[in-house]
């Protein structure tokens, strides 16, 4: 089995509570990169994180998060600007946020701190999420896409407090594309979907990625599963029942949990693989929904196999 390589965000998120009456926020480690990398981890794979961390008070509380998650962190650049917040308010479970800090402390990587013999090295290389709405960081993602070897996979992560109008939608679409295009896994939420594509039909924005030459489109739907598709059909997997409380990295949990498949067991053949590896994935899922969230809730496969006995 080999490793993971995950490129993008870490920042700090502040999760709108009640404590006696009173509206307080609660510091949870976070950005939808860092949940993956920590969530490969968990479910027992190699994951090795390339990204930028401050080095004020909070990035040094990041660092050694990923270190005792055991995400290898050489791949990590310290960066002398504030660490970003992203203030996270909830209607239900679904979390909104709101970012803080400028320059982002996420987005400062460049192509010169990649280093591209481990990148060429991994079984999988993932990207994508906010940072790629900045440089240099989009440029750093751009190199690492064009190095031949990895598996490729790819999430937008929309957050359409971050698109004030259609000029930036129209061109976050377009810069999405540009990897969707030789993307072996695309995986997107319905949000996103609606978002880039203005469908509440999973299928059209499925189906517009494959057109673009993505070899497998996973599309989140809360709830309800995940819409799959490949080249040859799609089918939809239904999600477990729980009672969530908490969606804060459900959708990265998804991801974390088919990288972890993709680690074990390469690219699926078919649809029926890959529906069986989003059913494990939208599992995970479930258990995330189930704790409060961000990267702390990402699960062991001990963890799954006492919540899901017959799974």
């Amino acid at each position: 089995m080999g490793y993971a390589m995950v490129m993008g965000e870490a920042l700090i998120d502040l999760l709108e509570a009640d404590v006696d009456g009173g509206q307080v926020y609660r510091q949870a480690i976070g950005g939808a990169p860092l949940n993956v990398a920590v969530g490969v981890a968990r479910l027992g794979g190699d994951a090795r994180w390339t990204g930028t961390l401050s080095k004020d008070v909070l990035g040094e509380r990041m660092a050694a998060f990923l270190r005792d998650a055991g995400v290898d962190d050489q791949g990590v650049r310290r960066v002398q600007v504030p660490t970003t917040l992203a203030i996270t308010t909830f209607e239900g479970a679904e979390p909104t946020f709101t970012f803080y800090g400028e320059p982002p402390s996420y987005a400062l990587l460049t192509p010169a701190d990649l280093d591209l013999g481990a990148i060429a090295g991994a079984a999988v290389l993932y990207t994508g999420s906010i940072c790629l709405l900045r440089e240099p960081f989009v440029s750093a993602a751009r190199a690492a896409w064009a190095v031949d070897g990895p598996l490729r996979v790819f999430d937008p992560n929309v957050r359409p407090t971050l698109l004030p109008d259609g000029a930036a939608v129209d061109a976050l679409r377009t810069l999405s594309e540009s990897f969707f295009a030789t993307a072996d896994l695309v995986k997107l939420s319905s949000a996103d979907a609606v978002v880039l594509y203005g469908s509440e039909d999973p299928a059209v924005a499925a189906a517009r990625i494959l057109d673009l030459g993505a070899r497998a489109v996973v599309v989140t739907l809360g709830a309800r599963g995940a819409h799959v598709a490949v080249p040859s059909g799609s089918t939809t997997v239904p999600a477990p029942v729980v009672n969530a409380i908490d969606a804060t990295g459900a959708g990265d949990s998804v991801m974390a949990a088919l990288i972890s498949r993709l680690l074990t067991g390469g690219r699926p053949a078919d649809l029926p693989a890959w529906a069986d590896d989003v059913r494990f994935a939208l599992s995970v899922a479930g258990l995330v929904c189930e704790r409060q969230g961000g990267a702390t809730a990402m699960p062991t496969p001990a963890e799954l196999a006492t919540r899901w006995p017959a799974r």
